[in-house]
């Protein structure tokens, strides 16, 4: 059966059965209603676009709803917040199979239950590719949230998560390639350690963000946005995670540019106890600069990360 098959409430019917939805008020009317007990509410926005973001014939519908679950989640928890509430639109063309639709609808449903997340509304449209825009609403319980303009020199820099599987797994996929399954399963369902937003928010890091495009490219924005240049070693996790890789140079670009691990990369002052599951990487050398160094170093390959717009 195919999508143009059902009307929009024949399609909602089979898709919202499938989802967590607990709120205050759910889908089903124009607007849902979410409980903000802090009298704050984080949110953020992302969309995945077919054959920019994911391509079907790489990933189930099941791991694109996983995927584009994890990424909100990773948002909000770099700003020390606990995920209260998803909006999940969905665009697609009309002879898109319905049974991808309700995969997707599983998906996002084992990423709700494994990260603590609900849908609480969202919508539906036709479209030419598939599109899925999510909306992540957050709770602080209480706390300030963790900027990435807070990093001050003499804090350690560390990352909770890991880095560098994602972008190798996405490489056996384009090359075509047999490989390592959990590498493949990295890219299409990343494991964002969302618990350890709060954790470092409780623990007293000063900047927090989630590492989406790459630990250089999201490093140099941390940099900016505080004024200060960051010293990255690979004698630290990032050399262990190389060496899992391979330890070859593209292992190398893999743990510095590749994407969408959506590990938490923070920086914490240096007499602050470090919280698990967070390692160091390196520290916050200088004011001023917003570079970032590898090793004492500037960064020779020709990319840093991911970009949208780029080539």
């Amino acid at each position: 059966m195919r999508v143009g098959e059902l009307d929009e409430a024949a399609l909602l019917g089979r898709v919202l059965p499938l989802m967590p939805t607990e709120a205050l008020l759910g889908p089903g009317d124009d607007a849902a209603l979410v409980a903000a007990p802090d009298g704050r509410v984080v949110a953020t926005a992302d969309v995945l676009v077919e054959f920019r973001d994911f391509r079907r014939d790489w990933s189930t519908g099941a791991d694109v709803g996983w995927k584009a679950v994890a990424q909100n989640v990773a948002d909000v928890a770099a700003m020390g917040a606990r995920c209260s509430g998803l909006l999940i639109s969905l665009g697609m063309p009309a002879d898109l199979e319905v049974a991808w639709v309700e995969d997707f609808a599983t998906g996002v449903a084992a990423a709700c239950r494994a990260f603590g997340a609900v849908v609480v509304g969202g919508d539906l449209s036709a479209a030419g590719e598939v599109v899925v825009a999510v909306t992540a609403l957050g709770d602080l319980a209480g706390r300030s949230p963790v900027l990435r303009s807070g990093a001050r020199v003499g804090d350690v820099v560390a990352v909770a998560g890991v880095l560098g599987r994602s972008a190798a797994g996405l490489d056996l996929l384009r090359r075509g390639e047999p490989g390592l399954e959990e590498l493949l399963l990295a890219h299409r369902r990343p494991v964002p350690p969302v618990a350890a937003g709060p954790v470092a928010a409780q623990a007293g890091a000063s900047a927090l963000m989630d590492v989406s495009d790459g630990l250089l490219r999201d490093a140099g924005r941390l940099a900016a946005a505080s004024g200060v240049s960051l010293q990255l070693s690979t004698a630290t996790v990032l050399g262990e995670w190389i060496a899992q890789l391979g330890g070859t140079a593209r292992a190398v670009e893999f743990v510095l540019t590749g994407g969408e691990d959506h590990a938490l990369l923070g920086c914490f002052p240096a007499d602050v106890p470090l919280p698990e599951p967070f390692a160091v990487v390196g520290a916050v050398a200088a004011a001023g600069e917003h570079a970032v160094l590898v090793d004492g170093e500037p960064w020779a390959g020709a990319r840093t990360g991911w970009d949208h717009f780029g080539r």
